[in-house]
């Protein structure tokens, strides 16, 4: 998808351990050698703190900066927020607090949505907001009867990972 010509949609739906991160960590690498910076959404700070571990170990030896943004990072969000606009952070990984980014870089290429079932409507509407010019990647084990039906009638494409990685 992120070699396609048209901008990717993608309902990528799995299990839990089966491997949906592992997707989503390929393209934002992906997208980060091609010199696009991604968000990473996550509806809680225990998840994205996972997430932004998971990254940081395996992004940090290659160059790639990776930050974290939630409530938190109260006296680095500033920083954070600037260095991302700026273009000096390639993987931001982050909960609802990436929706107050005043996005007005092209060089966002990605978005990832991790658990689209936690995020409200308003969340929602606000991410398409921001990914009007961008890929976006959508994970979830328990895809809404909305968006499912959206992928079945063709406006969103999706995967299916339907068997665990060898050794689960």
């Amino acid at each position: 998808d992120l070699r396609s010509s048209c901008y990717m949609d993608r309902l990528l739906v799995g299990d839990v351990g089966f491997g949906k991160t592992e997707v989503a960590m390929r393209a934002a690498m992906r997208a980060a050698l091609e010199g696009y910076q991604t968000l990473f959404f996550a509806p809680t700070t225990i998840l994205c703190k996972q997430h932004y571990i998971r990254f940081l170990t395996r992004f940090s030896k290659y160059g790639v900066r990776v930050e974290l943004l939630t409530r938190f990072q109260k006296k680095e969000s500033k920083k954070i927020k600037e260095d991302f606009l700026a273009g000096r952070i390639d993987i931001l990984i982050g909960t609802h607090a990436l929706l107050s980014l005043q996005l007005t870089s092209s060089r966002v290429g990605l978005i990832v949505l991790d658990e689209e079932h936690k995020m409200g409507v308003k969340q929602k509407k606000r991410l398409r907001e921001l990914s009007g010019q961008t890929n976006l990647l959508t994970m979830t084990a328990t895809p809404l009867p909305r968006t499912l039906n959206m992928a079945v009638l063709g406006l969103k494409d999706i995967s299916l990972i339907e068997e665990p990685p060898t050794g689960r």
